[in-house]
């Protein structure tokens, strides 16, 4: 995966991450007419001309300031430039140079990287006077576009790919993974992440609602590829006021909609929350693979007890996914993260599981003898044959006489004989009952 990375920079509100979303395909980053709403670096995969590489968008970045929330943006904003091989430098193309504009040019041209200065905001074929003062930068011919209005992308991406290095890798990788961390704010899924890639790829602070964007990073485990997505904690109904803040709760669903695996971070200072029990039943519904790891163990007081009775909590409250393995954690000591990358590969595989129809069937004819289908009125339920008919998840359709007469009960006890088989750890199952024709 080693692909041409393309970082987008500038200060605050001048289109980045509308360039960034138009680029992406899809939107990824939130936009807002406000200033800081992007904070971390975000990732996506854009292509051009069958050339495929990885976008980062930035927090906007304002160098006279000094608050928490900005040296971080700083910090991470300084990681992209560093890993980038194309640099695009945004400035308002109406508004004109700043005194801001100038210092991250100065930057800039300091870091030795390939920068193409973009002039956003031109909505109109003419080009305004003020464009050559961006001459100024010393960074090269500007390129005009308009994000909002799709105008000049094409030649501003034909001026990208031609800065490829060579050695670089542009095709298509079908192979990865995608791993959505989710849960309540403050869980330490940011700090999790961070750990596992070993760098402050997210940033990370005391103040919830720091992470507000689904966040992207790449991440390689042996031949495995995967896609690591941290997502804005879910908070209760009355305390999301901010509209940037809610479409930080539709982009978490969308980036579990995303996912081929779940983990779900549990704060053990605080328990299993209402909000925990509501993410991880959007994803079971949806058919995605779950991890629990609950972290901050190191901060719990514990005794001989401590460990079954916080297992057996999370088992009743999540009762719907027994599935699920569970794998206690420190993100900020590392105990017991590499058992949790384990899990990732194992769960991958059972959620890829194909099981033949012939095994399938011994196992449903094994099933049938030791515990019969329910009757109704004198007619019992017959099982003709099963099949299995797709992959993550599993999803098994089995044939009867009458559907209506296999109760929720019996297709719980057959989907637990072919876990008894095939353990499928991990992975929801889905069985589907039809009657001959359909």
């Amino acid at each position: 995966m080693n692909r041409p990375i393309v970082c987008i920079v500038g200060r605050p509100n001048v289109g980045k991450s509308t360039l960034f979303n138009k680029i992406a395909g899809r939107r990824v980053a939130i936009t807002e007419d406000k200033p800081g709403v992007t904070r971390d670096r975000i990732y996506a995969i854009g292509e051009w001309l069958g050339k495929y590489f990885t976008l980062i968008d930035t927090g906007g970045l304002e160098p006279e300031k000094d608050d928490l929330i900005m040296h971080n943006i700083k910090k991470q904003a300084d990681i992209a430039i560093d890993t980038a091989d194309v640099i695009l430098f945004v400035v308002d193309g109406i508004e004109g140079l700043t005194s801001t504009d100038l210092e991250i040019g100065n930057i800039l041209r300091r870091s030795g990287k390939e920068v193409i200065v973009v002039a956003n905001k031109i909505d109109t074929r003419n080009t305004p006077d003020d464009i050559y003062n961006l001459y100024e930068l010393g960074l090269g011919t500007p390129m005009v576009i308009s994000s909002e209005q799709s105008l000049g992308l094409g030649d501003l991406l034909d001026e990208v790919i031609s800065h490829f290095p060579e050695y670089k890798d542009t095709e298509e990788d079908d192979d990865v993974v995608r791993v959505t961390f989710i849960g309540r704010p403050n869980a330490g899924k940011s700090s999790l992440i961070n750990y596992i890639l070993g760098e402050e790829r997210v940033i990370v602070t005391d103040i919830p609602g720091t992470t507000r964007d689904s966040i992207d990073s790449q991440f390689q485990i042996g031949e495995e590829k995967y896609i690591f997505v941290d997502t804005a904690g879910l908070r209760r109904k009355r305390y999301i006021s901010e509209k940037v803040e809610r479409y930080s709760v539709v982009r978490t669903l969308t980036a579990v909609d995303r996912s081929d695996i779940c983990v779900m971070v549990i704060d053990a200072t605080m328990g299993l929350t209402e909000q925990d029990t509501k993410i991880a039943g959007y994803a079971h519904d949806n058919g995605k693979a779950i991890i629990i790891a609950i972290n901050k163990w190191d901060l719990v007081e514990k005794d001989n007890k401590t460990y079954l009775s916080f297992e057996k909590e999370v088992r009743e409250t999540l009762g719907f996914m027994p599935y699920a393995p569970i794998v206690f954690i420190s993100a900020t000591t590392g105990k017991r993260v590499d058992k949790l990358l384990e899990m990732l590969k194992t769960v991958n595989n059972n959620y890829s599981l194909r099981i033949s129809t012939g095994v399938l069937n011994d196992i449903l004819n094994k099933a049938i003898l030791m515990n019969q289908p329910p009757s109704d009125k004198g007619k019992r339920a017959k099982i003709y044959y099963g099949t299995q008919v797709s992959a993550r998840p599993p999803k098994f359709v089995i044939f009867v006489n009458t559907k209506q007469l296999v109760h929720f009960s019996y297709a719980r006890y057959l989907e637990n004989q072919i876990r008894n088989h095939f353990g499928f750890m991990g992975t929801p199952i889905r069985m589907e009952f039809r009657e001959k024709g359909e």
